[in-house]
């Protein structure tokens, strides 16, 4: 007879003690809420994913979103597995076009999403109560190391930083981080045509770029009217 199931070994198999070192490691919560995503989600669905790992994913939008945990754009947008590629960082930021370094994480996941998966939207979100802007009104308010990494992503902002605190002088704090979450949206957009093909692909129409920000409290979504420069409400 061949030997059962329960009893084969593979080369890279874990050994029973190292795996239950992980699995108690593993946070027990997040263990919990992917058995509950695998048994009311996934299998429900099962034919939809599978289509998805055969014949791969054809988003029409490209979000960049903040890191930040209240805000997730496939919740906002009742988005499904394969609607939406989506790129999250510190503040929702794009830096603008340039070749120089070696790592680029948000440029190469816009050039892969509009020369790869030719999204027809590129949307900037940005959202209320942001900590990278609030480090950027003040640097003291993040704790960082010597390299500061915080501060030198969020340098991005230092012009619009400038025109916020002319332009609201006499302004309590929360407005002039809201303005400032608002014109990060923009610079953001504002950098995202440096990049040529981007240009390219807009002037051909065949690319719509927008910008909007999300109020955590209200749940309210603005989006930019590029005309006017400001945010209305859906």
């Amino acid at each position: 007879m061949g030997t059962p199931l329960d009893k084969l070994t593979y080369p890279n198999q874990p050994k029973k003690e190292s795996l239950i070192r992980i699995m108690s490691s593993f946070p027990e919560k997040l263990a919990d809420r992917y058995r509950r995503f695998h048994k009311r989600h996934f299998l429900p669905r099962a034919e939809d994913y599978e289509e998805l790992a055969t014949y791969g994913q054809n988003p029409e939008a490209m979000i960049i979103s903040c890191s930040d945990s209240r805000v997730d754009p496939e919740t906002i947008f009742s988005a499904m597995p394969g609607e939406l590629f989506v790129v999250r960082n510190v503040a929702s930021l794009v830096p603008p076009y340039e070749t120089g370094g070696k790592f680029h994480g948000v440029s190469s996941a816009i050039e892969f999403a509009v020369l790869n998966l030719r999204v027809k939207h590129l949307i900037v979100m940005g959202h209320s109560g942001c900590g990278g802007v609030k480090a950027a009104l003040n640097q003291s308010a993040a704790i960082q190391t010597e390299a500061q990494f915080i501060s030198r992503w969020m340098s991005m902002l230092d012009d619009a930083r400038l025109r916020v605190l002319a332009a609201h002088q006499n302004s309590p704090q929360a407005e002039k981080q809201a303005a400032l979450e608002k014109e990060g949206v923009k610079t953001s957009i504002t950098n995202l045509r440096t990049f040529p093909f981007i240009a390219e692909a807009e002037d051909r129409g065949r690319l719509a770029l927008h910008g909007a920000h999300f109020d955590i409290a209200t749940g309210t979504l603005s989006v930019l009217n590029h005309s006017r420069g400001q945010f209305f409400p859906l």
